[in-house]
């Protein structure tokens, strides 16, 4: 497997106080014409990373995505799979995730029994990975297919012990999701409860439509926020997302 690149720089950023923007893509919403669309605004706005997937992918576009974004651009590819069927050799790194907010074994471990040969075979950094879904007031594709309830938005105890428990486990990252569509994205208290009891890196998605509100989950302690419905909508927005988490930075 690849050396643990991805994940080093994602803990050197985290530890430099520097904010990282990956924008989602689902193969089965872009073509090669919307992908390259994609791929210019964000190679002009300095995206930091790709996360590829989705809840479903049921197009066959998933090695050709990977490959053109491989092809054109020199942003690392994360694998972002709604299952074990969603892997690719072509990308740099994989989220292997666990379910730790749910109670489906399925999720938790018995996915990973089934794709672990064709994982270690892909070459791919593997980033273990604590999944919570926090109930973002929409049902999403991942509860539905999870058969697993969210974490209520207002519980900031339960979410803060659920993301302390998957890091002593030995989980690298903690990826807190609203879903995509989410009415509501994960609340700034929350995020920073989260943030302030892990020391490891914090992902944040799920209903970010706004460039403030990416900001805001920064401020209160996202180290990468995962933007995709959004710009899907409206790919101008990459830019303005990019400039607003980035200037975390600068502060």
């Amino acid at each position: 497997m690849k050396k643990n690149q991805i994940y080093s720089a994602l803990c050197a950023r985290k530890a430099s106080g520097k904010k990282s923007f990956g924008l989602l893509i689902d193969p089965d919403k872009v073509n090669y014409e919307k992908l390259e669309k994609l791929l210019t605004l964000s190679i002009s706005a300095q995206v930091d990373y790709f996360l590829v997937g989705g809840s479903l992918v049921i197009s066959d576009f998933l090695d050709e995505c990977v490959k053109t974004i491989k092809k054109d651009t020199d942003i690392p590819v994360i694998l972002f799979p709604g299952n074990s069927s969603q892997i690719t050799p072509f990308a740099d790194a994989l989220l292997y995730l666990s379910l730790i907010s749910g109670r489906n074994p399925d999720l938790l471990i018995g996915q990973h029994v089934i794709s672990a040969p064709a994982v270690k075979r892909s070459g791919l950094e593997v980033i273990s990975t604590g999944y919570m879904v926090i109930d973002g007031g929409a049902p999403t594709t991942v509860s539905y297919i999870s058969n697993a309830t969210p974490l209520p938005a207002d519980k900031d105890d339960v979410a803060l012990c659920t993301a302390m428990a998957g890091e002593m486990l030995g989980l690298k990252v903690i990826y807190m999701d609203a879903g995509s569509g989410a009415r509501r994205p994960i609340t700034e208290n929350m995020i920073q409860r989260v943030s302030n009891h892990i020391d490891c890196p914090l992902i944040v998605g799920g209903g970010i439509t706004d460039p403030e509100k990416a900001y805001l989950n920064c401020k209160s302690g996202a180290d990468l926020v995962i933007v995709g419905n959004a710009i899907e909508k409206d790919p101008s927005l990459i830019a303005e997302m990019a400039a607003a988490i980035h200037s975390i930075s600068l502060v």
